[in-house]
């Protein structure tokens, strides 16, 4: 656990292929996909990169690059990355910065971090990033909006494996388990951009066009953090199979020492290098890694394709499957892959339930529970990521419900011993995750399968300079500040002088979802988010159902009964609004310079064709 769990917090739902590992050669003896090309004068293409990663944000290497840097360093082999989106969703531990202008810093933070291992190119799609979902459906529709062609993020990805030539493509989980959407439609993506870079009828126009070659690459590996494998110098010899899969595992010793780097551990490059995504509060990981060289871990990649090794592992069918899963079923099969879909749906605990009380009076939203204003039980919340709290005065919380009309109440009371950063309720009331927080999540109709059809509230109890509390939305059907996307919202705090915790009492109007509140299937989730730092990073979390992504998969929220409660019979159900600001590659210096000096085209976009004469 690395301070008290601040990079399981960032990395929350970034787990990948849980397989465990068979010993392949590395990627310097993997059939060739073809020669290195040459330019008219014999030269490397410059565009050309031996291994070609994609993921969907800024950072989505970090956790490879001791992998890439020793594959340069030792079998010469050069990396370039492709990064879908610049991350303008994230969230910004350094300032207030957000959509575009976010996404520029973070270009900025991932190009230093990727030189630490010798990657010199990366190529932006300029694909929006909105908000943390587990949904790759949903991702795929906001990054090929009407009138763009669904294909225009793939076509894309298949035009930079025809421009890069990669004997390797490296790619994220595609699995929908506590894995973000970005990551899952990415790696989805980029699986198929494998298949289709070598078929000369696909997408055509590159080749006859825009003069690129159709080709395929040797192999095809997924990156594995969440492997459990053994650690020290010899885990890279570690073999054995997925029992889900059947597929092999390769693993990358981090101990190695770098070549010229005083004598530092590859893991302590990547360290170095983690760190310069602070936007992200990755700075605030300890700057040396203390972890005894014996026992540093391997970096672990899923052998998914091999040229040399055609994969047929068993398929086994899972009966049950929810639509996430079954959406994802459909897309393992057509890549003819149906064995990757193995056990993919967990088994979800049972769901909590709890029957709101009715009252007669209107509780006084005012930070405090006075007499009769929630008559029912207190619900604890439990712990859900994170460090766990020491002890109840380090962090516990619970939760009770009212409902007065067409109002519901919600009281969470909150014990903490140590204050996290107070942001600015003017300028940077949002990203509540950053410090201490309450978030109510609703669904109301109980059938949602991502959080565009939800509402969802992030409320900070205090905020700069002694203010009030604070109320936006985030990651739902509607996001931004709560005076604009829910202004009929009531919040209230009070704080403890000296500071002991907090209480936070909000009235949500039921008339104010994105639907009408189903009385028998009303789905809620209520999570805290604990900061012990000024860092604005957290480190707990607790929630009411704490399981997997507890706050973006409404699969796992409790219900909430709503006795006697008839919604109003002309509400309506509003479409989701997500954003879809991007960073341009044309704003960018380093990505204008980098097309310049490779010749592929800014964003993955077409290339003109040579004029004669």
């Amino acid at each position: 656990m690395l301070r008290r769990g601040v990079r399981q917090m960032l990395w929350a739902g970034c787990t990948v292929l849980g397989v465990v590992a068979g010993v392949l050669p590395l990627a310097a003896d993997t059939a060739q996909a073809g020669p290195v090309p040459t330019d008219s004068s014999g030269r490397t293409d410059p565009a050309h990169t031996d291994v070609l990663f994609v993921g969907a944000h800024p950072d989505d290497e970090s956790s490879s690059l001791a992998t890439f840097g020793q594959w340069q360093e030792r079998r010469g082999l050069s990396t370039g990355v492709v990064t879908i989106t610049r991350g303008e969703g994230g969230g910004n531990a350094v300032g207030t910065e957000e959509g575009a202008a976010l996404g520029l810093i973070r270009e900025g933070e991932e190009r230093k971090a990727v030189r630490r291992a010798g990657i010199r190119n990366v190529f932006y799609l300029d694909k929006p990033d909105f908000w943390y979902t587990l949904s790759a459906p949903l991702t795929a529709t906001v990054w090929n909006p009407s009138p763009e062609p669904a294909t225009d993020t793939l076509s894309r990805l298949v035009r930079l494996i025809r421009a890069t030539t990669p004997r390797e493509v490296v790619v994220m989980d595609p699995r929908p388990y506590h894995q973000h959407g970005g990551h899952q439609e990415a790696a989805r993506l980029a699986v198929e951009a494998f298949r289709l870079a070598g078929d000369p009828t696909a997408f055509s126009g590159q080749i006859t066009r825009e003069k690129y070659p159709a080709w395929k690459p040797s192999r095809l590996l997924a990156t594995n953090g969440g492997f459990p494998g053994p650690v020290g110098e010899k885990c890279g010899k570690y073999q054995a199979k997925d029992p889900h899969t059947g597929l092999p595992v390769i693993g990358v010793w981090t101990g190695t020492t770098a070549r010229g780097h005083s004598g530092k551990t590859w893991a302590q490059i990547e360290r170095d290098a983690t760190r310069e995504y602070a936007t992200q509060g990755f700075a605030s990981l300890p700057p040396t890694v203390e972890t005894p060289r014996v026992k540093l871990p391997c970096e672990w990649f899923t052998v998914l394709a091999d040229s040399r090794t055609p994969q047929a592992p068993a398929t086994r069918e899972q009966p049950g499957l929810r639509p996430l899963y079954a959406d994802f079923r459909a897309w393992a099969r057509r890549m003819r892959m149906p064995w990757l879909a193995n056990d993919a749906q967990p088994t979800y605990p049972a769901n909590p339930s709890a029957s709101v009380p009715s009252v007669a009076e209107a509780p006084v939203v005012d930070g405090a529970a006075g007499p009769g204003e929630y008559p029912g039980s207190a619900l604890p919340l439990t712990h859900w990521e994170g460090q766990r709290c020491a002890d109840e005065m380090d962090c516990a919380a619970d939760v009770r419900f009212s409902r007065q009309g067409d109002d519901l109440y919600v009281f969470v009371r909150v014990a903490d011993d140590t204050k996290g950063y107070a942001l600015d309720a003017a300028a940077d009331c949002k990203r509540h995750w950053r410090t201490d927080a309450v978030e109510i999540a609703l669904d109301p109709q109980g059938r949602s399968d991502d959080t565009s059809t939800t509402f969802k509230t992030g409320i900070l109890p205090f905020t700069k300079d002694g203010g009030g509390p604070c109320a936006e939305r985030d990651a739902d059907n509607w996001q931004g500040p709560a005076s604009r996307t829910a202004p009929s919202l009531a919040v209230a705090s009070a704080v403890t002088d000296p500071y002991k915790g907090y209480a936070v009492e909000v009235r949500i109007p039921l008339d104010g979802l994105p639907a009408p509140a189903d009385p028998e299937r009303l789905a809620a989730n209520v999570l805290l988010y604990d900061s012990d730092t000024a860092d604005r990073t957290g480190q707990t979390r607790l929630a009411w159902s704490p399981f997997g992504s507890a706050q973006a998969d409404p699969y796992v929220w409790g219900t909430l009964r709503l006795p006697g409660y008839v919604p109003p019979p002309d509400q309506p159900v509003q479409p989701a609004r997500i954003p879809q600001e991007a960073a341009r590659s044309s704003d960018s210096p380093a990505s204008v310079a980098q097309a310049r000096r490779t010749g592929v085209p800014l964003a993955g976009g077409p290339r003109r064709p040579r004029q004669r004469g």
